[in-house]
């Protein structure tokens, strides 16, 4: 959670990396009208993956040549983009657009979790605690009564999602075991790497060999997850974390929901349920409270 003073260009890349990656559900959810999502994931990480590679080799970066780096990258792979971009993919076919950046949204509170649970620098203290509780809270005012009463396939798709955002945590707590010292671009396009190697042979096995789509908006809709909601964007990720620090990075977080509600209610004509509204905010509280601002704001009202 480390934060540094925030420039006015930091804070604009901030809204604009929130900006890209809001837009990102909406682009999943148009391709999955043509394209199987496993198809699709590994569009998403195939094109990302020749970019970031292009944008190494421009840079002259030093690429690693240690095989134990190439393992780590494709566990790195496996946690940080199959599995979570597969069960969203996946869960996003049954729930709306909006309510799956909702449940995005909670990747911090298990990544304070799994790093409590890993390291012994990042221990869970009260206020971690209490903003780890009031995020879960938030996240089951999200999921709604109506889904523990009658579990069915919403109430699985919704928990697809937040499986992808475990994953996330453990991919971030194996990723400062494993890949310190490299550059993150490095990092990026071999762990892009590696989670092509796994998605590729099981697009071809479980969907079939893939047909081109026929739709235009497909083809939009896979150059924008592809390049901007991926590549680019982890490329805009690791400047804003230069700049300003993992913990002001994570007010990213707060941004995506309310873009990707916005294009889901305005494109495809979604409509969310209060409830999921009144989650996001309880979810957006934990996110405050476990970054400091919140005890901070009240501590400096008090002393006034």
């Amino acid at each position: 959670m480390t934060q540094t003073q925030v420039s006015p260009r930091a804070w604009t890349e901030i809204a604009l990396l929130g900006t890209i990656w809001g837009a990102s559900f909406l682009a999943i959810k148009v391709g999955l009208e043509e394209i199987p999502f496993l198809t699709l994931v590994a569009h998403r990480v195939f094109w990302a993956c020749l970019i970031l590679w292009a944008y190494v080799l421009l840079r002259r970066l030093a690429i690693p040549t240690e095989w134990r780096i190439w393992a780590a990258f494709l566990v790195m792979g496996l946690l940080n983009n199959v599995i979570p971009f597969a069960l969203m993919a996946w869960g996003q076919q049954f729930i709306e657009t909006g309510l799956t950046s909702i449940f995005n949204a909670g990747t911090a509170i298990f990544g304070v979790l799994v790093a409590a649970m890993v390291f012994p620098d990042e221990r869970l203290t009260l206020r971690k605690g209490i903003g780890v509780l009031v995020a879960f809270l938030g996240v089951a005012v999200a999921i709604g009564l109506d889904s523990f009463r009658q579990f069915d396939i919403r109430s699985l798709a919704q928990l697809a999602v937040i499986g992808g955002t475990i994953s996330y945590a453990f991919a971030a707590a194996w990723a400062r075991k494993t890949m310190s010292g490299l550059a993150p671009q490095v990092s990026a396009a071999g762990m892009l790497t590696g989670s092509t190697l796994i998605l590729l042979p099981a697009a071809f096995l479980i969907d079939g060999v893939p047909s081109w789509p026929t739709l235009p908006q497909t083809y939009a809709a896979i150059a924008y997850f592809a390049i901007l909601g991926t590549a680019v964007a982890y490329l805009l990720y690791y400047r804003v974390l230069a700049m300003a620090g993992s913990g002001n990075a994570m007010l990213t977080t707060l941004l995506i929901p309310p873009v990707a509600i916005v294009l889901g209610a305005l494109v495809l004509g979604e409509e969310l349920a209060p409830s999921a509204f009144a989650g996001f905010g309880l979810l957006a509280l934990g996110l405050l409270i476990l970054d400091g601002r919140v005890l901070g704001w009240v501590r400096g009202r008090r002393r006034v």
